[in-house]
């Protein structure tokens, strides 16, 4: 028997207070019968990107910056382990070496097993590249009914499969000529100047797709609040669930540096936490994904961390 009174094993040797209780430490993983308050599941995929991307390590760099967080609000005077708040997690999907076609199967597949466990209220999918939200959608209708969709991005993603595929560029055009969503249920929010070609802008409003600008978001009567139920209530008669779709490109590049196709002129990280939060009081509101952050561009891991705390808001609710 060890009488080592110092020695820890690998990996276990930080720093510990006796008061204090990591976010992470909210995280268990699944078992059979297992319930939690959310349930997180990873989607490491990035081949399918236009630019390089490594955003297949997002998921590992999120949950990791969980360590950068307790678990007690301040504001609301409220601590998440003593309300006994937990995290099912469900791991990480293993994707195809080299087809991405396989890969984007094994996410719809993974997801409706997920799903179906009825493990939580409440399902994070962490991409990931964008494209990995055609599959989850589908998974999403499979399991849940008709989707809406409220997107936050600076680009439609409404590209044309033929140029180059299923990209990251093109999960909602697939969707949409898939038949698996509608275009009037399909909101996008925080679509930015000079990120992209008005052909897939004339084809988002043919579609009837609902796009607002980055100006409307700064303009709206209201504010990011009211611009959200405005959108929960153009949806909420016309499906039976809604999925909310963050690409954290979204994001102005001060904050996000960590995104591929990082922009000025975005969205502060207030602005998109307070959307999540209000979007998340509809009892509608069950899913999110939250994708495109490559941890090898990131600073700090300043854009994991915020994805990090938009998953802790969704405890909060």
């Amino acid at each position: 028997m060890s009488t080592f009174q110092h020695i820890k094993p690998a990996g276990k040797a930080q720093f510990k207070d006796r008061y204090t209780t990591k976010a992470s430490e909210l995280c268990t993983p699944w078992v059979e019968g297992k319930k939690g308050d959310i349930a997180i599941i990873g989607a490491p995929l990035s081949k399918p990107s236009i630019s390089h991307s490594g955003a297949s390590f997002a998921p590992d760099a999120i949950r990791r910056c969980l360590n950068a967080f307790t678990t007690y609000n301040i504001e609301r005077g409220t601590d998440l382990a003593e309300e006994n708040k937990t995290i099912i997690d469900f791991g990480d999907i293993t994707m195809h070496p080299t087809s991405i076609e396989e890969s984007h199967q094994r996410i719809y597949e993974s997801l409706t097993e997920v799903m179906n466990t009825n493990a939580s209220p409440f399902t994070i999918i962490l991409g990931g590249d964008h494209s990995i939200t055609t599959s989850t959608v589908k998974a999403i209708k499979e399991t849940k009914g008709t989707v809406g969709i409220i997107q936050f991005d600076a680009h439609h993603d409404l590209r044309n499969t033929e140029d180059g595929g299923p990209t990251n560029g093109t999960p909602f055009r697939r969707l949409i000529e898939g038949g698996h969503l509608k275009g009037e249920h399909l909101i996008q929010i925080g679509i930015r100047n000079y990120a992209n070609a008005k052909a897939y802008h004339d084809y988002a409003i043919e579609q009837g797709v609902t796009v607002h600008t980055m100006k409307d978001v700064r303009e709206y009567n209201g504010g990011i609040s009211a611009m959200i139920r405005d959108a929960l209530s153009q949806l909420e008669g016309q499906v039976d669930t809604i999925c909310l779709s963050v690409d954290m490109d979204v994001l102005d590049q001060a904050f996000a540096p960590g995104c591929p196709a990082i922009g000025p002129g975005g969205m502060h990280p207030d602005t998109l936490k307070v959307a999540i939060k209000t979007a998340l009081q509809h009892p509608k509101v069950t899913v999110m994904d939250i994708v495109e952050i490559d941890p090898t561009l990131d600073i700090r891991d300043m854009t994991s961390r915020i994805a990090a705390l938009l998953l802790l808001e969704t405890l909060v609710n």
